[in-house]
């Protein structure tokens, strides 16, 4: 499928398999990723705050994933086919082209490697006062991974295999996999090839095609298209559900926009919604200003605005005012908000 803007070269080749190109790897360096081939993982801040008793992720109050335990990685960690305006992600550096399966890293490779890089973060935190050694010790048997990161893991030609990989770990509890949407062919192969994780997100920022391309700023020339094929797919998929909505002041929160969304998500009825500020931090700086960010007593509101429209069929379930994030459940489809285990949920979420 054609790209529109301009063409962005794909990366490099190590030998025979694709790798980050030498600049963007010393960038990401930098900004302490541990990096293999072409996937990237990371210790995100709620992670690293949990090693000092400081606070846990929203995911752990949510769902019950223990924050010290996560590995947050992507297998594609610069491939990605939108550039989101509030993307907090080193995107600049991002390249869009496909994933030749044959020149990909295998899934037991790319979680051996990844395991030894975060390996190799978590054991500077040893030398932290701060931290409790037992839980660094935990950490390094992760029970829940974060399929998301920089990066669009749908473009990893390999997906299925991998999420089959690691629900066949002894440890792992919950696998999410976060998606922008522009790839529904694999997610019918996740369907297709019982790789489906334990819950899926869809993100979303935009409740019409023209606020779509303002803010996604995609490359693919059908991405409305795409985003709304994987959006459909939804209802029929056999796991646990989630859209994520960004909110963006001046961009999708105006009058009117809860009511929108809240139009455009009734068909897919997915089992929960995340209603979260955009957060003026990391790359976005330099895109966006503070005052883009929502403060929280105005996600709940925009989160009663969609409760209102969905006429309760959407119920405000929980908040996480740290993070500006509102969690609406479906109670067309109720289900328990806690991760039971890797398959578990899956009759659940039927």
């Amino acid at each position: 499928m054609s790209c529109s803007g301009e063409v962005v070269d794909g990366p490099e080749q190590d030998g025979d398999l694709i790798s980050i190109r030498p600049g963007i790897l010393a960038e990401l360096k930098r900004a302490k990723y541990g990096v293999a081939g072409h996937a990237t993982v990371d210790l995100c801040h709620w992670t690293k705050k949990s090693f000092r008793h400081d606070g846990d992720c929203y995911k752990h109050k949510f769902y019950g994933i223990a924050t010290h335990r996560c590995m947050e990685f992507s297998p594609a960690g610069m491939l990605c086919q939108n550039r989101c305006v509030y993307c907090w992600r080193p995107m600049e550096f991002y390249e869009s082209s496909a994933m030749d399966p044959a020149a990909a890293l295998g899934p037991e490779e790319v979680v051996e490697r990844l395991m030894a890089e975060r390996r190799r973060l978590i054991m500077g935190h040893y030398g932290d006062a701060r931290a409790d050694h037992s839980r660094l010790d935990e950490s390094l048997a992760p029970t829940h991974y974060a399929i998301s990161l920089s990066g669009e893991p749908t473009m990893y030609p390999r997906l299925p295999d991998l999420i089959r990989h690691l629900r066949g770990l002894p440890a792992t509890r919950s696998i999410f996999l976060v998606t922008n949407g522009q790839e529904p062919a694999m997610l019918r192969r996740l369907a297709d090839e019982d790789a489906l994780p334990t819950q899926l997100y869809l993100s979303t920022n935009a409740a019409d095609r023209e606020s779509f391309e303002r803010i996604n700023r995609p490359r693919y020339d059908d991405s409305w298209e795409r985003w709304s094929e994987s959006l459909g797919l939804l209802r029929g998929l056999r796991t646990r559900t989630v859209i994520r909505i960004t909110l963006i002041r001046g961009y999708n929160t105006g009058p009117g926009m809860a009511g929108a969304f809240a139009d455009m998500l009734s068909a897919a009825s997915p089992h929960f919604v995340e209603a979260k500020s955009y957060m003026h931090v990391g790359r976005s700086v330099n895109r966006l200003e503070r005052d883009h960010m929502m403060r929280h007593d105005e996600v709940r509101a925009f989160a009663a605005g969609m409760s209102g429209a969905s006429g309760g069929s959407l119920e405000v379930a929980d908040e996480s005012e740290v993070s500006r994030i509102v969690l609406l459940a479906n109670a067309g489809r109720p289900i328990p908000r806690q991760i039971q285990g890797p398959r578990a949920e899956l009759a659940l979420a039927a």
